[in-house]
């Protein structure tokens, strides 16, 4: 694949980042186009917009509630919501760094295999005992991973991240840019398909 790739923005504290999990890899054989998963942080995002989570807010809140398990089924994912939500992510967020400095397509098992953790088999992984325990279950190496994202450069690294998606623009999970042209949300994958196909409109 030699065309620009999918910036795939997504925080893992996000049921429809996680539903967007499931649907980006078709996505990919359907464009021709590679995806690049970059995790980041609402925490920070709703502090610079003066937003809170949508189950927070009056009226949004069972709305989503009730859209976040409907939206799952539509598209046939697997989904229970947790117990505690929404959670703060940056143990997963960390972990997720350190594998991709090691190979990005490990970055991406390890996101998918925590996103499942939580939204599946209701795994609290604001935990970082259970960010640990699920990586090992995906291969890696849990003490390796353990010293990892205790490193400040890591942890450098992973603000960094964070600092670079908002500086593109990014606000919500999913978010997806590609050549410069951002689409938010599970809903706009079929349009940022056919924006892909079309060379835009």
């Amino acid at each position: 694949m030699s065309a620009a790739p999918v910036d795939f923005y997504f925080e893992f504290s996000s049921p429809y980042g996680y539903i967007a999990s499931h649907l980006v890899d078709e996505l990919s054989k359907r464009t021709g186009r590679d995806i690049r998963w970059s995790a980041f942080l609402l925490g920070p995002v709703f502090k610079a917009t003066g937003s809170a989570p949508l189950v927070e807010i009056p009226m949004k809140g069972d709305y989503s509630r009730h859209d976040f398990g409907r939206s799952a089924r539509f598209h046939g994912v697997p989904f229970s919501m947790p117990a505690k939500f929404p959670i703060g992510t940056v143990a997963a967020l960390r972990a997720f760094y350190w594998a991709d400095a090691k190979d990005p397509a490990l970055a991406q098992r390890l996101a998918k295999a925590l996103y499942k953790a939580y939204f599946a088999d209701g795994r609290d992984i604001s935990d970082a005992k259970v960010v640990l325990e699920v990586a090992g279950e995906t291969g890696i190496d849990a003490k390796a991973l353990e010293s990892g994202i205790a490193d400040p450069a890591l942890k450098e690294r992973a603000k960094g991240e964070v600092d670079a998606a908002m500086a593109h623009g990014v606000f919500g999970s999913p978010f997806f840019i590609v050549e410069g042209e951002a689409f938010w949300g599970c809903d706009r994958i079929p349009m940022l398909e056919e924006w892909i196909k079309r060379g835009g409109w």
